[in-house]
């Protein structure tokens, strides 16, 4: 079995479920009741809890203070409308030093970086440049910094944030957006049409998924067809939900 290792942002991920009965009679503002809290793992954490569900060989290296590091959403408990996410404005404490990481150990590095203070461009154009098989996803502009990536999976917003894109980076990204096809070199992979009751953390679901088949097909076009399976699965559960095997998978 191949080995994989997650290297990003870690934080919590805090979903409060109430009650909005009525408007403050000061302000047009819902008046919540609390009903019920949960919480997981989040952002690189989540990528590597989404792996594990699927493949046991992953290690993950991550910033040692991730619980302080907190998003809170206020949904309504009985239609699942998020009113509000609350951010700590804690940073990721930074990694020591990216060259005592043994590269070489593993088959396949996923970077899964939020920009929260983890990793610096130099850090993963370090990282790039040792190891053939490196997947990114980042909330960083997309520059020369990842051009010894493999591949770099982002979503639409990030790709237009992004432009102009370096000629060279464009055949290795992956573009999701949404409920519409995962683009690949100009071509496009349909995503299946589901009742979507929430997004949080699908582009995680996504970027494991995706990581784990590449991992045991070396088809890249397969893999995204499979991520893209379970990207529509876990867009199916309330809050955050772990990779569910489609059923042709199984």
């Amino acid at each position: 079995m191949k080995k994989i290792l997650v290297i990003g942002d870690g934080c919590r991920d805090v979903f409060v479920y109430c009650h909005a009965t009525r408007l403050a009679p000061d302000l047009p503002i819902p008046v919540l009741q609390i009903v019920r809290q949960t919480e997981n793992v989040g952002m690189a954490k989540n990528v590597a809890r989404n792996i594990k569900a699927i493949h046991k060989s992953c290690d993950i290296i991550t910033n040692e203070n991730w619980r302080n590091i907190v998003k809170t959403r206020y949904v309504e408990d009985k239609t699942n409308h998020a009113f509000m996410r609350v951010d700590s404005d804690s940073q990721a404490s930074p990694i020591i030093n990216v060259r005592n990481i043994p590269l070489k150990k593993y088959d396949i590095i996923a970077i899964s970086d939020y920009d929260k203070g983890f990793l610096t461009e130099n850090d993963i154009r370090y990282i790039c440049e040792r190891h053939s098989c490196v997947f990114v996803d980042t909330k960083k502009i997309i520059r020369n910094f990842l051009k010894d990536a493999k591949f770099l999976k982002i979503n639409n917003h990030e790709y237009t944030r992004s432009s102009p894109i370096p000629k060279n980076l464009t055949k290795k990204i992956i573009r999701t957006n949404g409920e519409n096809p995962t683009k690949f070199r100009n071509k496009l992979y349909p995503v299946d049409k589901v009742e979507v009751k929430d997004s949080s953390g699908a582009g995680d679901c996504f970027f494991a998924a995706l990581t784990v088949n590449y991992a045991q097909t070396g088809d890249i076009e397969q893999a995204i067809r499979f991520a893209n399976k379970c990207a529509a699965q876990a867009v199916q559960h309330r809050g955050v939900s772990v990779i569910i095997l489609p059923e042709s998978s199984n």
